[in-house]
């Protein structure tokens, strides 16, 4: 896909948010419900997942995920020849599964597009064993409860009822559970679309990776669907010294010169910014919050916008994401020996930036926030690879929304609940959908979990997931996949 140019983005954007707030009207209808068979095979799915160490380690296999998958897909009858396993590494072994439409189908395949990899967790710093499913307290706790292997055994779970019970789809349906989405060398939709085209080539995609359902205290708020997405970023920032002998410290010690340039980029906060999908989430938003954070909102949607209502908002790690540009600090390393001054000290810092922004362009930023010529300043790639300069690259523009997937998103969300709001959104984040918007298949984020705004903690310590919302994310996705497929 071409990148289009930041204002012409804008105006495609325009369209996007109207088609929202139009579709958002669709009536509300009953919701089939999985049997108590069906809640027990799927608690079974997501606890194995939950089991197999999928991080990028030496202990982590992302192919070992695929082949458990990979062989409840042949047990329950699917053709081998619609159950592939590959990858360019055998511990990165990415699975595509087809559910084959009846006759000859005229319309292009739905692809649900999910990774399996998960972000590395110490059972030092978690009070369970993050490998390990545990349920208490009305949550599921483990690695990937909430990234996302709860969208990734609800899914397998609705490939295999639909199997089970016969249904025969007007289009194909596929489902590609993929490897390092987290990071690492083989990413696995990437390598999909440049090598395999032909078994993920779709008229569109769905990734459970964004998207959502924002509660406030038990209270659903709004109903995210990604329309635009940040891009992510990390940078290299090092510094340098001759070093010497530790009982002679001196003040250009390359750790101090590291932390002091890291200590300006914690009290910096990149400028303010907004475009036609977030103004359209926060004026959405705004209907549905009290008190002064609904004057605050109303107030930078206002003109002139109101900067220190901004400021407020912007205590809100989630409202601060949407706001601007956003890096932080995420890894340190220096020295060589407990008695020797520092010769190096580096750090990585992880940026998700904002639409309209390159990645070379806020490499100039840091460099700018650190003010220290003696630092360098390097681009560092989802690969590994460290380069001097960014690519000039920015975000995607957003697809035009579809009738035929937002009609029943809405509907059936509706149905799970009733009246929420469904309001374009941009993921803070970045997830896959990257690499099909630019082979020039539209992809939509949405996954029909549920969770309080103050209980995000994917890639965290204690990751968990109500588990009312996976059953009500199970029925969701049964739902849609049927309404995708052609009832």
């Amino acid at each position: 896909m071409r990148l289009i140019p930041y204002p012409a983005r804008l105006a495609s954007l325009t369209g996007l948010c109207v088609g929202f707030i139009t579709l958002a009207a669709v009536a509300q209808s009953a919701l089939p419900t999985a049997s108590s068979a069906d809640r027990a095979l799927a608690r079974e799915i997501f606890k194995e997942l939950i089991e197999i160490n999928t991080t990028d380690t030496p202990q982590g296999s992302v192919t070992a995920g695929s082949e458990a998958m990979q062989k409840r897909f042949l047990d329950a009858g699917f053709p081998a020849d619609d159950v592939h396993l590959l990858g360019p590494d055998e511990r990165k072994k990415n699975l595509v599964v087809r559910l084959r439409a009846t006759g000859t189908p005229t319309e292009k395949p739905v692809l649900f597009l999910c990774h399996m990899d998960v972000v590395q967790a110490l059972r030092s710093d978690w009070s369970t064993d993050p490998f390990q499913f545990v349920e208490k307290d009305g949550y599921y706790y483990g690695r990937g409860t909430q990234d996302m292997k709860n969208s990734d055994a609800a899914l397998v779970a609705t490939f295999l009822r639909l199997h089970k019970e016969g249904y025969k789809p007007k289009r194909d349906l596929i489902l590609a559970l993929t490897a390092d989405e987290e990071g690492g060398k083989f990413n696995g939709a990437a390598w999909l679309v440049r090598e395999h085209r032909d078994l993920v080539d779709a008229a569109y995609v769905i990734n459970p990776d964004s998207g959502g359902v924002e509660m406030d205290h038990g209270r659903p708020v709004v109903a995210d669907v990604e329309a635009t997405e940040k891009v992510y970023a990390d940078y290299q920032v090092t510094a340098t010294n001759p070093g010497g002998h530790s009982s002679l410290p001196r003040p250009d010690n390359a750790i101090y010169e590291l932390t002091a340039a890291l200590n300006r980029l914690a009290a910096y906060t990149f400028p303010f910014e907004m475009n036609e999908v977030t103004r359209t989430y926060f004026k959405n938003l705004a209907g549905q919050e009290t008190g002064k954070t609904a004057e605050d909102i109303r107030a930078i949607l206002a003109t002139p916008r109101d900067l220190d209502a901004a400021a407020r908002l912007s205590a809100e790690p989630s409202f601060n994401a949407n706001f601007r540009t956003t890096c932080t600090a995420t890894r340190l390393k220096a020295g060589h020996a407990n008695n020797a001054l520092p010769q190096t000290a580096e750090a990585n810092v992880n940026c998700r930036i904002f639409p309209g922004n390159s990645l070379e362009e806020i490499r100039q930023q840091l460099i700018g926030v650190f003010g220290d010529a003696k630092l360098s300043v390097k681009f560092v790639s989802d690969a590994g690879e460290v380069s001097d300069t960014a690519p000039e690259r920015k975000a995607i523009a957003p697809p035009a929304p579809i009738p035929a997937v937002f009609q029943p998103l809405t509907r059936i969300t509706h149905a799970i609940w009733p009246g929420i709001p469904i309001t374009p959104v941009m993921e803070n984040g970045a997830t896959d959908s990257i690499y099909f918007a630019l082979a020039g298949i539209p992809s939509y984020g949405y996954t029909a979990i549920a969770l309080e705004r103050d209980d995000v903690r994917a890639h965290g310590k204690d990751e968990r997931l109500p588990v009312d919302s996976y059953w009500k994310s199970l029925d969701f996705f049964y739902s849609f996949a049927r309404a995708l497929g052609g009832e």
